[in-house]
């Protein structure tokens, strides 16, 4: 489903992660996005950002995840969003996850209306 509003690109986001569902994950990004995996590594293209999205769906039935929007900042065809999340689980290997953070992304509005991530920051706090 596309994001027909900037407010629902966080929406869709969170809830086809929790539903595990990867196509429409990448559907709200264009095919040259920027996301940010991990503080420090930026991966660009829907290839790259799928396949870190799939390691990152591999948490998801040991994971509580949370996605909280505090703002959208518009200005024509683009906007910026921001919100809290929180992430808590355990790895392939038992390890325990518990990470938090602030994103700052950048969607922009497509001819047919949608919007879609042009980049996808959700480690703002640590850059």
């Amino acid at each position: 489903m596309p994001a027909w509003t900037p407010e629902d690109a966080h929406r869709l986001w969170g809830e086809a992660y929790l539903a595990g569902d990867l196509e429409a994950m990448i559907e709200l990004y264009e095919p040259e996005a920027t996301w940010m995996p991990q503080p420090g590594n930026v991966v660009t293209g829907t290839d790259a950002i799928r396949e870190h999205l799939t390691n990152f769906l591999a948490l998801r039935d040991t994971t509580s995840f949370d996605l909280k929007p505090e703002y959208v900042l518009q200005s024509g065809d683009l906007a910026l969003l921001r919100a809290r999340w929180t992430l808590k689980g355990t790895t392939h290997d038992g390890e325990p996850v518990d990470v938090d953070g602030f994103t700052a992304d950048v969607v922009r509005r497509q001819p047919d209306g949608a919007w879609r991530y042009v980049i996808d920051d959700p480690y703002s706090r640590y850059a």
